[in-house]
């Protein structure tokens, strides 16, 4: 098996490397392609490990191998740059946790990618993708993160150490932050429950008031049209807003 998967890796990267004629080049690439049936997995990752970050390899090849077992195809998945939007959209549509991390820590990630994994990534593809500083990431997508799982830490924790996170963003992770605390069962002994609410809405109105002074001037109009539709921006709200400075 070591023989044919060093002679297979070889092969591989001849035809990247070396400069074959187009006769040689086609008996190269069918011969890669009949490897690809070889009944050990060690071949064709050896052929993954040759190609996975070429401009030049054979497309059909990288395709195969990007639909192989999990350990061939996290090499292909996570480096080739043949790879298109739409194949990297449907492996994570897939579904399988390991393959959505591999994608969302691809060292160029675009928007069309990163708003799959917001809309159906799993919890932890998403923390790889917000830990992703070569992700393109829309505002929306922070978003659609922050309401699928802003109430696990984890992902919480990646949304607000993110500098590129929307203010209206900070705030709805700041009011489930508050929801996660109401909720707890130690809390809510130490403090019951009616003055655990009153504690954490005056928590939260003056978590927005800080929030809002941190804002930049162009995320204002986005900030106080989240407030108004959560209806936070209530006569109270506003005049302590304006009792502290902070308009």
């Amino acid at each position: 098996v070591s023989e044919r998967a060093a002679a297979a890796s070889a092969l591989a990267r001849a035809y990247i490397n070396a400069e074959l004629s187009f006769e040689d080049r086609c008996a190269a690439e069918a011969a890669l392609t009949l490897l690809l049936d070889d009944a050990s997995s060690k071949v064709r990752l050896a052929i993954a490990e040759a190609l996975s970050m070429s401009h030049h390899a054979p497309l059909q090849i990288i395709s195969a191998l990007a639909s192989d077992q999990p350990e061939v195809a996290s090499l292909v998945l996570a480096r080739s740059p043949l790879l298109t939007d739409a194949d990297l959209i449907d492996r994570v549509a897939g579904g399988q946790k390991a393959i959505q991390k591999l994608i969302a820590d691809r060292p160029r990630v675009s928007m069309a990618v990163a708003a799959a994994i917001a809309e159906i990534g799993e919890p932890e593809a998403c923390a790889t993708l917000l830990a992703n500083s070569g992700a393109d990431i829309a505002s929306l997508s922070f978003r659609r993160i922050a309401e699928r799982h802003g109430h696990l830490p984890s992902v919480r924790e990646a949304l607000i150490s993110d500098a590129r996170l929307p203010a209206d963003c900070r705030h709805m992770l700041l009011i489930k932050l508050g929801e996660t605390l109401k909720g707890s069962p130690l809390v809510l002994a130490l403090m019951g429950r009616a003055r655990t609410e009153r504690v954490m809405r005056d928590a939260c109105v003056k978590a927005s008031m800080t929030l809002i002074e941190g804002t930049r001037q162009e995320e204002h109009a986005a900030l106080i049209e989240h407030l108004r539709l959560r209806v936070d921006l209530t006569a109270s709200f506003i005049i302590r807003t304006i009792a502290h400075g902070k308009v």
